[in-house]
């Protein structure tokens, strides 16, 4: 017989990379580290973090306005 190994859907490093990934993203935009790494780790939507920046807003009030 021969052995079969189930691969995981979820890896557990997965929320991790993901937060990184995040937090990459909006230090792009230009947020500073310490709100970048505020707004990774909640439950914001990227798209609309990064899309305040490109609009113009202050990235403190943007932080504000998400969190």
């Amino acid at each position: 017989m021969s052995e079969t190994t189930e691969t995981p859907l979820w890896n557990e490093n997965e929320p991790a990379k993901v937060e990184s990934w995040r937090l990459h993203t909006l230090l792009e935009a230009g947020y500073p580290v310490p709100l970048a790494e505020r707004i990774a780790g909640a439950e914001v939507d990227l798209h609309d973090a990064v899309a305040l920046i490109r609009r113009g807003c202050d990235p403190t009030v943007a932080a504000e306005i998400l969190l």
